[in-house]
């Protein structure tokens, strides 16, 4: 064969050699996109230890009840490739680290944990690193996990500010006192965060202003006895009063109608719980329908919606992402003028 029949033969075979590499870079671009569609497809298991399931316990010193916590993941999970398994902590150490042990047995891919006792977090994070599973912390830290919580600091002080800026705007020229009500007893952290926040931001236009604290012992209905004292003892005085959750900004409101004072007082509340912004067809005080409401607003806490912003962070973890080490709950004044956009009646269609 001559130099120009080889070369045609060259020519001639190229075509069959062309089609064969297409073929195999065909066949690897599918086996990559199979692979990828599988990642996708996974369904991981993610483990949720709340802090209580009891829906008769509540949470973070607000209206909100553990369980409302869990229902919370039931209905975030619902559109996410996971396999839930929950637990139940009961406020407990002991069964908060049974827990762990039962998740790691299991080989959970990654462990969200809802613990207040920070001794048992140390020991949960220590077995889940020494399991290779990661771990995601909810409101209480867990040595070496990403963080998720309430800044109670930050939600106080804007209830604070909200009243002291209504006081500089509509009572000038009165004496102003403040009263700030709540389970004052309680020696939570985050409750004395919550109080101290509310002080720094009642001061911010009231440098001087005089403040009372009155404790309910967790126990709204042990606020109207105390106020009414002290509202028969400020006849000339206008009254600021910050709530560390709503049940007792509720129970403050009675307190006041019953004083018959509704001119000189004005509330804000802490957590945006039911009873205050409610159903459809519920008497509720947050309601654009209600707008000259003693209760100027609450803080949000977004509490019942925990599902929706840690579950994403863990989906994050586990696909490879990065995360924060600390995520920090959303908090604004809840009021009339935008109850129906961040919380619009639970009940409607």
């Amino acid at each position: 064969m001559d130099q120009v029949d080889l070369k045609r033969a060259r020519v001639a075979a190229a075509p069959a050699q062309w089609g064969r590499r297409s073929v195999l870079k065909a066949l690897v671009g599918v086996l990559a996109m199979t692979e990828a569609r599988a990642e996708e497809r996974r369904r991981f298991r993610i483990a949720f230890a709340n802090l209580n399931d009891d829906p008769s316990v509540r949470v973070e010193g607000l209206g909100f009840t553990g369980a409302e916590v869990r229902r919370s993941f039931e209905l975030a999970s619902r559109t996410l490739p996971v396999e839930m398994v929950y637990y139940d902590n009961g406020s407990n150490a002991e069964a908060a680290l049974a827990n762990a042990d039962d998740a790691v047995r299991r080989n959970v891919d990654l462990l969200i944990e809802y613990n207040s006792d920070l001794d048992a977090s140390a020991e949960i994070g220590s077995k889940l690193h020494a399991a290779g599973i990661p771990v995601l912390a909810v409101n209480y830290p867990v040595p070496g996990a990403p963080f998720y919580g309430a800044d109670n600091f930050a939600a106080g002080r804007i209830a604070g500010e909200v009243l002291s800026e209504f006081a500089r705007q509509n009572w000038a020229d009165q004496t102003i006192v403040a009263v700030i009500a709540g389970d004052l007893g309680d020696t939570a952290t985050y409750l004395s965060q919550r109080v101290q926040g509310i002080t720094e931001g009642l001061r911010k236009h009231l440098p001087d202003v005089a403040l009372t604290q009155l404790d309910t012992s967790g126990n709204a209905v042990k606020l109207e006895v105390p106020l009414g004292k002290f509202l028969a003892s400020q006849t000339r005085r206008k009254v600021l009063v910050a709530t560390l959750d709503d049940p007792t900004a509720l129970a403050a409101k009675g307190a006041i109608e019953r004083a018959s004072r509704m001119g000189d007082c004005v509330i804000v509340g802490q957590g945006v719980d039911k009873s205050i912004h409610g159903g459809a067809n519920d008497k509720k005080e947050i309601d654009p329908n209600n707008r000259g409401s003693l209760i100027l607003g609450s803080v949000a806490y977004y509490v019942d919606r925990y599902g929706y912003e840690v579950l994403p962070l863990a989906m994050t973890m586990l696909q490879g992402g990065e995360v924060p080490k600390r995520t920090i709950t959303r908090h604004i004044l809840i009021s009339a003028k935008n109850v129906f956009t961040e919380y619009p009646p639970y009940d409607m269609n």
